[in-house]
């Protein structure tokens, strides 16, 4: 579309002249950042709804897609704040779709609200990606006995080895973070953290800045863990309110690019000036450094005690809720977590900043490969951080495999990066997620909580509130193409014990034509179902 092509003549303010187009009366906000857009008279809109309706209009902002008139914009009540943050109003409009699409109606809808800005590093537009050494690795710092397996440069660097050899660098899996246990237990005479001087002699040659520059040198990022407490959970110095600088310095020195900050033997008190204290002296180093903030995860993950707005003003990504175990009870206590706060969680995360339900355990001991790919779809449809902590020296294939499942990965990554949703939980034990993706796509899971057997699952799209037409439907984990569905076509799926079924879907109509003479595969790959385009060579077959 363009600004020349005929937008009709709505009404741009009249609640009433909505109505017929949504089925609640409930809408959903989202607000943007100024930054993301770089002509606010050419401002560019994403109906997600195109397609699919569920009980909320869901809208959002974006920079490549539908740009609109400027008059029409400005009649729509855009206007910059005094906070810097661009507030919308009501917008209904009708548009053409691109490539022969019918006309439709799309709904606008970005009320005023106070706005979540994301910290001002301009990282982690999508949810961040990597290793983290804490589920697996715990505080082994044996290293006399287990000198491959304790905390120390020798784990570190292996485990950037494998993902710069074995193609998870490639996926996006760029992050190699130290967790607890690191450190001496005592400060440097200039007051700095330092690595443990007996584990420095041996493992840590050259110090945290050497394993920084090994890893910067295969193409990755380097995080580090801290503590805003008197110690951190395993007993070792944690930061104080008057160490934030020195130690927010002494990160940026080595070159780190994350920053892990835990919450143990602190109060809220001190969380409360501590974390958005260390997120400015973060910006204050000239460091792009990562901000991930344990701090909701103290405070129970709620409001009052939490408030959300605050957190994506200073933190990239944020702990909600408690440790991830290497168990499948585990991952659904967190699961059962999240979507039992759904309401109150999801509108908070959004590129730069992300709720995170802790690491991946896919290919550690507690999860059969059913339960691994349930927590991979799950992650996924959460937009959540992917952080495996497994030892990537020797994973099975198995767990390879999941972990490194493209059309997987590309929904997380979605640059749209709204946060999926639980929409039905049946008292079958079927939970049915949704998530609304970039080019008017989405993804569905359908998970089963039952122990005993394969269920057959019975729907349509139109049960799922999909708006009437006909879709493409990508299964994610068996890696075919399913039959084209109509909205009203009933169809089945069969649920594995604790395991799911994950499609990726999309409109079919305006790609039609082409979909006869080039491979589904390649639709998807045209429609950036894999965003990440430093990594594109790399996308040969879903």
């Amino acid at each position: 579309m363009n600004p020349s092509q005929d937008y009709g003549s709505p009404p741009y303010d009249s609640e009433e002249a909505i109505k017929p187009f949504i089925p609640s009366a409930k809408m959903d906000v989202y607000t943007l950042d100024k930054r993301a857009i770089s002509d606010p008279g050419k401002l560019t809109l994403t109906c997600l709804a195109t397609g699919f309706y569920n009980k909320d209009v869901m809208m959002s902002v974006r920079k490549d897609t539908t740009t609109l008139p400027e008059e029409l914009i400005m009649s729509s009540g855009v206007r910059l704040s005094d906070d810097d943050t661009y507030h919308y109003s009501i917008l209904l409009m009708t548009y053409k779709a691109l490539k022969g699409m019918h006309q439709a109606a799309a709904v606008f809808l970005l009320a005023f609200s106070a706005a979540t800005q994301a910290l001002d590093n301009g990282l982690m537009r999508t949810p961040p990606m990597g290793w983290l050494a804490w589920e697996r690795f715990r505080c082994d710092i044996d290293c006399d006995n287990d000198p491959q397996n304790c905390i120390n440069e020798v784990l570190f660097r292996d485990m950037a080895d494998r993902l710069a050899e074995d193609g998870w660098r490639e996926l996006g899996y760029v992050y190699v973070n130290i967790d607890d246990c690191w450190s001496s237990k005592t400060r440097d005479a200039k007051g700095r953290l330092q690595p443990d001087p007996k584990r420095q002699v041996l493992k840590f040659p050259g110090g945290i800045a050497k394993l920084a520059r090994y890893v910067h040198d295969r193409g990755l990022k380097l995080g580090i863990y801290g503590d805003m407490g008197t110690y951190t959970c395993a007993g070792y110095p944690g930061t104080t309110l008057d160490t934030i600088e020195t130690d927010a310095q002494t990160f940026a020195e080595w070159g780190i690019d994350m920053l892990k900050l835990d919450g143990c033997f602190s109060n809220s008190s001190v969380q409360e000036q501590g974390y958005p204290l260390m997120s400015k002296a973060l910006n204050a180093t000239d460091r792009p450094i990562g901000y991930s903030c344990s701090w909701p995860c103290y405070q129970g993950g709620l409001p009052p005690k939490v408030n959300y707005t605050i957190l994506g003003e200073i933190c990239n990504l944020w702990r909600n809720y408690g440790d991830i175990e290497d168990s499948w009870d585990s991952v659904l206590s967190i699961v059962d977590w999240f979507t039992d706060h759904q309401d109150i969680i999801q509108p908070a995360a959004g590129p730069g900043h992300w709720n995170d339900p802790d690491m991946l355990i896919i290919g550690d001991y507690g999860l059969s490969m059913d339960q691994s790919r349930s927590q991979m779809a799950l992650w996924a449809i959460m937009a959540a951080p992917l952080f495996m902590s497994s030892d990537l020296r020797t994973i099975n294939s198995g767990a390879r495999a999941i972990l490194q499942n493209k059309a997987a990965i590309a929904i997380n990554q979605d640059p749209l990066g709204i946060q999926g949703r639980r929409l039905i939980k049946e008292k079958s034990g079927i939970d049915v997620f949704w998530r609304p993706l970039s080019n008017q796509a989405s993804a569905l899971v359908f998970f089963s909580r039952r122990t005993d057997m394969p269920y057959r699952y019975h729907t349509s799209l139109k049960a799922l509130n999909y708006t009437k037409g006909t879709y493409m439907v990508y299964d994610v984990f068996s890696q075919k193409v399913q039959p084209m569905l109509k909205d009203t076509t009933d169809f089945v799926v069969s649920i594995n014990p604790t395991g799911v079924v994950m499609w990726y879907v999309f409109p079919a109509a305006g790609w039609q034509a082409e979909a006869e003479s080039v491979h589904f595969t390649e639709i998807l790959k045209r429609m950036m179902l894999y965003q990440r385009e430093e990594y594109a060579d790399s996308l040969t077959e879903l």
